[in-house]
């Protein structure tokens, strides 16, 4: 085990200062080359004391900065268009990655490292996700993974289409946005592990002319789409 300094809150683990013993795989690969932490010496002892006036400045600083970017995210439900199953299963996954690009699209920078999922999202459907901004700051939007815009459009005032081509009520509440539907293509995904872009192996989909694409909404009152 390792003994080593927080530069910063870490969720689950400590604040600011707190001197925290940690498995040292975690300290080397993500806590040392992100300057979240230092080992705990004599000298990085001193060198904290030094500057955690600095130190908590510039938290205060970017936690600002966090705050005001989280209101302007918050309500925000990213649609993203995939292919699916009828029994609602995709052909693939949305990562992190996909709900990074249709938040980026919105308007708003977001970095896939911030978007915290604890697997890639398989299924049709709103799906809550969270983002951290910042150690202190976190805001919650909604993937809407549909088919089409249409379905998106459905899914958003708590409705859906049955297999006899009925629009239904859904279980879940709706979602109040205003559509703004931005096309692009489908992200890559680089097949790094699970909770961070993760990949399992799918079907292949069917051979068709749907188009993925990833979509952007806001959060304002939306017209009912013409279904």
């Amino acid at each position: 085990m390792m003994e080593v300094i927080l530069l910063e809150r870490i969720e689950k683990l400590g604040q600011m200062g707190d001197i925290v013993t940690v498995k040292p795989g975690f300290a080397r690969n993500y806590l040392l080359p992100r300057k979240k932490a230092l080992r705990l010496t004599d000298a990085n002892r001193a060198i904290f004391d030094q500057q955690r006036t600095q130190l908590e400045a510039e938290n205060l600083k970017n936690r600002a900065e966090a705050e005001r970017v989280a209101k302007s995210m918050d309500g925000l439900v990213v649609i993203i268009v995939r292919q699916a199953s009828d029994s609602d299963q995709l052909y693939g996954s949305v990562t992190t990655r996909d709900i990074a690009a249709g938040i980026t699209d919105a308007g708003i920078t977001a970095e896939k490292r911030q978007i915290k999922l604890d697997r890639p999202i398989k299924t049709v459907g709103m799906h809550p996700i969270r983002v951290d901004l910042h150690p202190e700051v976190s805001v919650e939007i909604v993937a809407n993974v549909a088919r089409s815009k249409e379905e998106a459009e459905l899914q958003a005032r708590g409705e859906r289409i049955n297999r006899d081509g009925e629009v239904v009520e859904i279980s879940e509440a709706p979602v109040e946005t205003e559509t703004i539907f931005e096309d692009s293509a489908k992200p890559e995904n680089d097949g790094s592990t699970i909770g961070d872009d993760a990949t399992e192996e799918t079907p292949e989909p069917p051979q068709t002319e749907t188009d993925n694409e990833s979509i952007s909404l806001s959060k304002e009152s939306a017209e009912k789409a013409q279904i």
